[in-house]
């Protein structure tokens, strides 16, 4: 993520973390992730892995990273917003939903590229949930800096904090099923939706399967005549 009011030297370091995250991502979709060495992404954009190791922890990381961008933002919006104004899981989607709009313009089809691959990745997924658990960490600490909770022992905060993370991987799946603009507007439009839903989910009382249905499945095939 460039920002245009940085200092040259500073913009430089990011335009160079940004080529190698768009090469990761386009030598990880080409030949697969398992398939591809960090020599071979070094070799291709023409890095030691001294460089590479002083941006990124791993080809994981490289590969997620516009994902966590977003989610590095997460808990910085969650500390500007006022506190004590609304209730906390708007207070958590509306913090996402601000780090999202502070995202760049060519943001959008870098994440789409990189929950496709973590979708298809194991050790991408995997990776992805230990980086989540931490977020979660350091949102809760951002929590009890700003109110008079306590998430050791009040296990709301991180109900809450769980329920926004699940509601946000629901909506970029729908997203990325979406036939429509993969931009960050269209997004942010599925992540309003997947959270408007989040109280009927919690209250939700499914009607069961028609008996008249069930007993399709269980009736006996006739035996075939000799």
């Amino acid at each position: 993520m460039t920002d245009a009011r940085a200092p040259l030297r500073e913009r430089k370091k990011q335009r160079a973390r940004q080529a190698l995250i768009d090469t990761a991502l386009d030598l990880f979709t080409e030949r697969g992730f398992d398939n591809t060495t960090l020599d071979e992404l070094c070799d291709t954009v023409d890095i030691s892995k001294r460089t590479f190791f002083r941006n990124f922890t791993s080809k994981e990381d490289v590969a997620m990273a516009p994902l966590r961008d977003l989610w590095t933002a997460f808990p910085t919006e969650l500390s500007r917003r006022d506190a004590g104004t609304e209730p906390l899981r708007l207070t958590l989607q509306n913090s996402l939903l601000a780090a999202l709009a502070l995202m760049p313009q060519d943001w959008a089809p870098r994440a789409a590229r990189s929950h496709r691959l973590a979708r298809s990745t194991p050790s991408m997924s995997a990776n992805n949930l230990q980086f989540c658990d931490n977020t979660i960490r350091d949102s809760l600490d951002t929590l009890r800096a700003r109110y008079a909770i306590d998430p050791r022992t009040d296990q709301r905060p991180r109900l809450a904090l769980d329920i926004v993370v699940a509601a946000f991987h629901c909506a970029i799946d729908n997203w990325i099923a979406d036939p429509g603009d993969l931009d960050a507007a269209t997004l942010a439009a599925h992540m309003r939706v997947v959270f408007d839903a989040i109280p009927d989910a919690l209250t939700m009382v499914p009607a069961p399967v028609p008996v008249e249905s069930n007993s399709i499945a269980h009736q006996t095939v006739p035996n075939r005549p000799e």
